[in-house]
């Protein structure tokens, strides 16, 4: 029985690291790769695959955004990819799910996919495991805000702690997380980060910026009659959003 599986992650290393251990696997057939979410669900609905290498943290849509895109009569076998993300690795350890945590190694590459091989032979491409469904539906109920942000870059992946995170711009599809004396440029666009992380904590302030309303220092008018938000370390954050719709969120903390 050959397998075939598609790849889906943003980062072009981790494609390929996963395409290489493949090599060792015989049976199993690399038919197409994604670099986003959205890419993931166009092909594993063209491609209808066996087995899916599914990145957690991805642009446009998650993984587990993915896997409720899909819906249930379009899933192949699952392995997850995920840089530590504490919401996922608890999850797929409460569901009894397989996951593979970056940086794996070889040997715990095989077993994942020594497990998913027998998985797929099992249920013969029809039967979607309960434990999966019951994590989609774990997932699509509750809030599942972001407590780190992974900023993958070719030599090393940085994990920022939201709770350090000061305000964010956006850079066309990346955003400039400022955090401290630190700066990170993150591949996403500023509507996907604004999605992941809470809207009771960080405030869009504009089409371009997000702040995180314990930095506020005060609001100001600008010169030109518009609204600036001053940061307590005295950055001032250009504000398009309603003065009264800003003043009530921050009331309402």
């Amino acid at each position: 029985m050959k397998l075939r599986a598609i790849i889906a992650d943003d980062e072009p290393l981790g494609r390929e690291r996963v395409r290489t251990l493949l090599k060792d696997e015989p049976d199993v057939e690399v038919v197409a790769e994604a670099a986003n979410g959205r890419e993931a669900v166009a092909a594993v609905r063209k491609h209808a695959p066996d087995l899916l290498f599914l990145d957690v943290q991805m642009p446009e849509l998650d993984g587990f955004e993915v896997l409720r895109g899909l819906g249930r009569e379009r899933l192949p076998v699952v392995i997850f990819v995920t840089a530590f993300d504490e919401h996922a690795v608890r999850a797929f350890e409460v569901h009894a799910l397989d996951y593979l945590l970056k940086p794996f190694k070889p040997s715990r590459f095989k077993q994942a996919v020594a497990r998913a091989r027998e998985q797929a032979r099992r249920r013969g491409g029809l039967e979607v495991p309960a434990e999966l469904v019951a994590l989609l539906k774990e997932q699509a109920s509750k809030s599942t805000f972001a407590l780190r942000l992974a900023v993958k870059s070719p030599e090393r992946t940085v994990f920022v702690k939201v709770e350090l995170l000061d305000w964010a711009e956006s850079a066309g599809n990346y955003v400039v997380l400022h955090s401290g004396k630190e700066t990170h440029v993150m591949r996403e666009t500023m509507s996907a980060l604004t999605a992941r992380l809470d809207p009771a904590q960080f405030l869009r302030v504009s089409r371009s910026a997000l702040v995180n309303a314990d930095r506020i220092k005060e609001l100001q008018v600008a010169f030109n009659g518009e609204h600036v938000v001053v940061m307590r370390d005295g950055t001032r954050v250009p504000m398009t959003r309603g003065l009264r719709e800003v003043q009530a969120a921050m009331e309402a903390r």
